[in-house]
């Protein structure tokens, strides 16, 4: 297929000085709606579900949800390599038709093996499909706006917590898990197959232009891809810091956000109002993250960053202690704040830091590292929560654990001190 053809053709027919790298943001910002309304942020919701339908213990289906970030993060491995090779469209979209098969199949879950199978398989579709590819394409789209860019389709994580997380809790509430399975893979599939193989193009260079919507030069040659090879920044420090300082902020975030619908649950004795705390959560982190893009612009990514891990911690603080409704609702919209900008920045802060000649595998790989801290989260605080008999403790240690995450990024030193130490010893760039 010519990569020309088709809608960017459309565009730059009906409006020459609209950059088609801003469809290619839309379009990623609804995959990632409906990868985190039905995956990221609905985790908490089969939580509670599998809990109260098939009794499974809350520890073990924390467990059950700590696997789907394990399978997330080995499967990125492979998923960095497939879209450096192929067209990222179809890695989208094969992901997208996976994970619509594992939902149709929730209801069929009824012991610990299925369980765990059903987050794996889950996890391993969901990769395919969400932050990996999406980030990467609109890094490869944007380079001066990038972070403005990456902001508007960093939404789509809020908006499915906002729009279809409730969809979710409704559907479920009503059928079970067997009734509600079929439709929220159908939706699934529905709302992101077509959009992906009609609109999205794997680069600006498909198309005949640069980054930004800058035209290619006279010769019609792109020049190469700017960055920092894989093995060496494999060995930086700051590669290596700030990719500890994740597995904590991670480990913090993801652990708060699997059991908040159920700790909002237990604490207000009401399902409704636990999802209200979802949807403010998706609201807040909508709100936070346009307004982070704004803010990158004038202030350095990495002050920005240690702010956010220092909020996370005292939001988490927050949740240890309020018991009242209201409490939960701003504590949400606290927590919410960080939530939008910590998923945001990992994927910027490692393109400013390493450059895109290798973007794709060395995000590929910080996510698997993260996964340890992501995979810890919900299991840890199941545990917690169990040998406690509340919520409390767990939230402590969440907030001690994004405290931990800031010091390692202080560690880390500067952003830009492996690229600049790789020109200055191979000035011409070669790998």
């Amino acid at each position: 297929m010519n990569q020309q053809s088709g809608m960017p053709n459309f565009f730059r027919s009906h409006w020459p000085n609209f950059y088609y790298g801003w469809v290619i943001v839309a379009v990623c910002a609804v995959v990632m709606t409906v990868t985190a309304g039905f995956g990221f942020y609905n985790l908490s919701v089969y939580l509670k579900a599998f809990v109260s339908e098939q009794g499974f213990s809350v520890s073990l289906t924390s467990g059950a949800t700590a696997s789907f970030f394990i399978a997330s993060g080995v499967t990125g491995m492979l998923v960095g390599s497939v879209i450096d090779r192929f067209d990222i469209r179809w890695s989208i979209a094969f992901g997208a038709i996976f994970c619509a098969v594992t939902l149709s199949m929730i209801g069929w879950v009824h012991t610990i093996f299925q369980l765990y199978l059903f987050h794996i398989l889950f996890g391993m579709g969901y990769t395919f499909a969400a932050l990996i590819p999406c980030t990467t394409l609109v890094a490869r789209w944007f380079n001066k706006n990038r972070s403005s860019a990456l902001a508007v389709a960093s939404t789509g994580l809020s908006l499915g917590g906002i729009l279809l997380t409730p969809i979710s809790v409704k559907l479920i509430s009503d059928f079970g898990l067997g009734g509600a399975g079929p439709w929220l893979g159908l939706l699934f599939v529905l709302a992101i197959v077509p959009l992906v193989v009609i609109f999205l193009r794997p680069s600006p260079q498909s198309i005949g232009l640069l980054p930004d919507g800058a035209a290619l030069p006279e010769s019609g040659v792109a020049p190469q891809l700017d960055g920092v090879p894989l093995n060496i920044v494999l060995r930086s420090r700051f590669f290596i810091l700030s990719t500890i300082a994740y597995v904590f902020a991670m480990m913090a975030q993801v652990g708060a956000i699997s059991h908040q619908f159920n700790l909002a649950s237990t604490r207000t004795g009401d399902d409704e109002l636990a999802a209200f705390t979802i949807a403010i959560l998706g609201g807040a982190s909508i709100v936070g993250r346009l307004s982070g893009g704004v803010l990158l612009t004038y202030i350095d990514s990495k002050k920005f960053i240690l702010c956010l891990f220092l909020l996370q911690g005292a939001a988490l603080f927050l949740y240890s202690e309020v018991e009242t409704v209201w409490g939960l609702y701003v504590t949400a919209a606290i927590f919410g704040i960080t939530v939008g900008n910590i998923l945001m920045m990992q994927p910027l802060i490692i393109a400013e830091a390493f450059g895109l000649v290798a973007y794709g595998r060395i995000y590929a790989r910080s996510q698997l590292a993260t996964t340890l801290g992501v995979a810890s989260g919900p299991f840890s605080v199941g545990l917690a929560y169990e040998l406690a008999g509340g919520y409390q403790p767990a939230f402590i240690i969440l907030a001690c654990a994004s405290l931990l995450s800031f010091c390692f990024m202080v560690a880390a030193g500067p952003v830009d001190a492996t690229e600049l130490a790789y020109k200055k010893t191979n000035p011409t760039g070669d790998a």
